[in-house]
This record gives structure tokens, C-alpha cells and sequence, in this order.
């Protein structure tokens, strides 16, 4: 059984008179073990999807279709009582900004300490010695427990929002672009130390980014989002080698590749859409090169194309990438 099963999910913000559709009907799993990235450009949904499986989304956001299941139990249907319990205990989140996710004023260690006596029913002694624990496996000195946020740098910081994520034991964690802030080499070791650690309690992991360099090196499956869509789901190595949707193949080819001889980069024209008023049929359609009437007119079936490759796409495996109309 899946750790995570998302099915037909829709969230939507609520803006006076309009709604804006940021998530709009995506299916995917995570097994247990699996670290699974969820990519694509900035706005297409992502954040949206980690807050929906959080229930944390803001005053004007709502679930308004579709399942999340969590080991099995909708947590749509849980109230936000049932959900408060499940927080840390089941699914935690490694938010984008770490010096947002800690309290200025308290003492980092103290607030680790509370989410684990509010999720575990531990004493204070025997918490604090577990804190202590999750620093030195984090890479951090066990004494700085006792520091405040500011006093530590950008990765310090990340490290201690992911031995806070850890607190509790949770099956899964969400980690919201964790590394966005941080330069190459601490990116890498936090991404390292994300990987050793998802080995070592067999978490499942959602990763969630921008760069499509973190998802090739540390996803087994990755889901390509475009405008509140998941238009593309496969094997990390599948979606890379042969993609099947043409957003997916610009997106890929707009990387340049460290290796290999120097190629022409791709790129897609256009801006994505206003998902208030959503282009009709296929969203991506208005920006595609290989797109034909029937793109414009119908909203094509997510389907399995090949085993456990799924795709969004009229003409998937069809279509010349080296040719464009």
C-alpha cells in the first residue's frame, strides 16, 4: 500500500468573484521509501498540492474535490482536530524558508522539544536528550539547542528544520524547494544528508522543486505540474531519457547538460496562464509547437502509456521532438 495517494485533487483559491483553479484534478502516489519530485515552473501548483496534503492552505483556499489518502485514511474527510493529531506524527513539511518556520524569539531546540512532547506524550528530559540526538544525525553540535534562529546560517537552519521534521517520526515528509536559498555546496550536502536520511527510517519523500538538476539526481519516480495540471508521471529515468509531453521535453532540453557536446537549448515561448479563466482543452496548447485543433477543444485523458508511465497528452509518442510545426 501506497504511504500517499492523491486521486483527482482539486484546490482552488477564492478571489471575490473568481476562483483560481491551482490544482486541478492530479493523481499520483508515493510508496514507502520512494522519494517522488514534483516539478515545474513557478505557480503551476506545487506548494499547493504539499499544503492541500497539509491541510495548511490559506483562508481563501480550499479543497474542493478528490481524495488524499495518508496509510489509507482520507484526510479530506478528517477534521481539523483529527488532522492537528496527524501533523508531525504522519506527514511533516520542510518549508521553503526556514527562518519562517521557527519562532524568533524561542530557543530552536525548545520548539523541536515541544512538537515532540505534543505528538509523542514524552517528558521534557527525555525529549531534550532526542533533540540532542537528531542535531549531531543532522550534522549539527548538540549544544546549540539552546540558539535562537538568527544565530544560525541558511544550511544550519535548514538542518534544523529537518531534524524537526524528523521529531515525531512522521511516514512522509514534504520538502517544499528546500534548498532554494542556499549556494551549490550546501545545497548538495543538505540534499545529501535529505537522502542518507530517507534511507536510514525508510521515509517517503515529496520533493518538491524548480530545478530540474535536484529531481534527476535524487527522485526514483518525478510528476512534470504545468498550470495545476500533473501532465507527465514516470520513472526519473524514463521522464529524462523519453519524454512523452512536449512541456516536458522543453523543460528538460531548457537545462543545459554539464556533459555531452554543447547543443542549442530549447525554450517555450509565451507565459503560463491565467488560471482564473484557464485556456481551453489541453492548458499548454496556446505555448506548443507540435499543438493541433484538437488540443484547443478537449482536455486530454491522463493515461497510462506505458507501464507506470503516465501522460496528459493527445499525441503522446507520436510526436517528432526534433521536428517542430
Amino acid at each position: 500500500m501506497s504511504v500517499l495517494r492523491i486521486e483527482d485533487l482539486c484546490t482552488h483559491y477564492f478571489l471575490g468573484e473568481d476562483r483560481v483553479q491551482a490544482v486541478d484534478k492530479i493523481t499520483f502516489d508515493i510508496a514507502e521509501s520512494e522519494i517522488f519530485g514534483l516539478a515545474g515552473e513557478s505557480g503551476c501548483g506545487k506548494t499547493t498540492a504539499a499544503y492541500s496534503i497539509m491541510r495548511i492552505l490559506p483562508e481563501n483556499g480550499a479543497i474542493v474535490n478528490g481524495q488524499i489518502f495518508l496509510d489509507g485514511d482520507d484526510v479530506v474527510e478528517k477534521t481539523d482536530e483529527e488532522m492537528r493529531q496527524l501533523r508531525w506524527r504522519k506527514v511533516s513539511i520542510v518549508f521553503q524558508y526556514a527562518m519562517n518556520a521557527f519562532n524568533p524569539v524561542l530557543r530552536i531546540g525548545n520548539q523541536i522539544v515541544e512538537v515532540m512532547q505534543e505528538k509523542q506524550s514524552i517528558d521534557k528530559e527525555e525529549a531534550t536528550k532526542r533533540v540532542k540526538e537528531l542535531f549531531d544525525e543532522v550534522g549539527l553540535e548538540p549544544e546549540r539547542i539552546r540558539d535562537y534562529p538568527h544565530e544560525f546560517s541558511g544550511g544550519m537552519r535548514q538542518r534544523a528544520i529537518i531534524a524537526q521534521a524528523l521529531a515525531a517520526e512522521p511516514r512522509l515528509i514534504i520538502a517544499d524547494e528546500p534548498v532554494t536559498a542556499l549556494d551549490v555546496i550546501v545545497q548538495n550536502k543538505i540534499l545529501g544528508l535529505l537522502r542518507s536520511l530517507q534511507k536510514k527510517y525508510k521515509l517517503a519523500v515529496l520533493l518538491i522543486t524548480h530545478d530540474l538538476s535536484v529531481v534527476a539526481e535524487n527522485s526514483d519516480r518525478v510528476g512534470i505540474m504545468y498550470a495545476g495540471k500533473l501532465v507527465e508521471v514516470g520513472s526519473t529515468v524514463n521522464v529524462f531519457k523519453r519524454s512523452l509531453h512536449p512541456y516536458t521535453y522543453k523543460l528538460i532540453g531548457a537545462f543545459p547538460s554539464v556533459k555531452g557536446p554543447k547543443r542549442r537549448l530549447e525554450f517555450i515561448p509565451g507565459t503560463p496562464p491565467d488560471l482564473v479563466r484557464p485556456p481551453s482543452g489541453c492548458r499548454f496548447h496556446p505555448r506548443c509547437p507540435w499543438a493541433q485543433e484538437i488540443c484547443n477543444l478537449e482536455v486530454p485523458e491522463y493515461r497510462e502509456y506505458e507501464k507506470k508511465h503516465w501522460v496528459a497528452c493527445h499525441f503522446a509518442g507520436e510526436i517528432n521532438f526534433e521536428v517542430e510545426s
